[in-house]
């Protein structure tokens, strides 16, 4: 076995057997988990004033890390019959969803030094470095179905989301025409009646923006009911995705049994 297929083999997920790729596993779970806790820490004055030097050293470390982690994943993709080539196979990898959190996830490191950027621009674009934590759907079999069930019920989510949005604009024009010779500062405009839209529909109900007039109190309390309604859709489409994605796999677990003969799984016929 070449050395780039053993390397790709280590970082693919481990499947229990390879104990080397399992190291790397949790190697790479504790830097996600690092990473995540130094940029929350970095945010707290009294400790990213008196440890920067230390914090700085350490978001060096993980980003070195990280990024010898997606060099070699590129170097060795193409141990992979479907990226094996050696220009196009890499351009293709490196365009997937995961390989493109790899890099976001070191990007910002690296972008002040390429380009000049403004320090708000650059705070904002540190906030990227949380990506990392998507990486963690490569190690975690419930994150990948969770990505699964959206990407199959998608277009029930659209429908449900694309009905919400027409209620939004619907509420906020009632609002801003009952609720705007009253109270010009709260609802001046129809966006700005959008806030207390989405507030009312999510459920949430801020109290900052409340309708007075009778229509208002009146069109504020049914849409309220629609949207305890209209929220649970999206809850309820994601449940039974979920449920129906686990009876899959306990079906499929109960159609596999174990050769007596060479040990591997093999499917039964039903």
């Amino acid at each position: 076995m070449s050395a780039k297929q053993t390397i790709h083999d280590v970082l693919v997920k481990s499947d229990g057997k390879n104990q080397l790729s399992s190291m790397v596993d949790i190697l790479i779970v504790s830097i996600i988990a690092c990473n995540t806790i130094l940029i929350i820490i970095e945010t707290i004055p009294s400790i990213a004033d008196r440890y920067a030097n230390y914090l700085y050293a350490l978001d060096i470390f993980i980003v070195a890390l990280f990024t010898i982690e997606y060099v070699l994943r590129i170097w060795s993709i193409t141990a992979t019959k479907k990226f094996r080539h050696p220009v196009t196979g890499r351009v293709k990898y490196m365009l997937t969803p995961m390989a493109l959190v790899d890099l976001l996830a070191i990007l910002p490191f690296f972008l002040p030094s390429i380009i000049p950027i403004d320090l708000r621009v650059l705070r904002v674009v540190r906030v990227l470095r949380l990506t990392a934590l998507l990486k963690l759907a490569r190690y975690s079999q419930s994150i990948g179905r969770f990505g699964k069930v959206i990407k199959d019920r998608r277009g029930e989510l659209i429908t449900t989301g694309f009905i919400v949005f027409i209620l939004l604009i619907i509420s906020s024009t009632l609002m801003y025409h009952v609720e705007h010779e009253v109270q010009p500062e709260a609802f001046s405009s129809i966006p700005a009646a959008m806030w207390w839209g989405v507030s009312t529909l999510t459920t949430v109900g801020y109290g900052d923006i409340v309708p007075v007039t009778s229509w208002g109190k009146f069109f504020g309390a049914i849409i309220s009911l629609l949207g305890i309604g209209l929220f649970v859709l999206p809850a309820g489409i994601l449940s039974s995705g979920f449920a129906h994605e686990l009876h899959k796999i306990r079906k499929t677990k109960g159609n596999d049994s174990t050769c007596p003969h060479c040990g591997k799984n093999v499917r039964l016929s039903t």
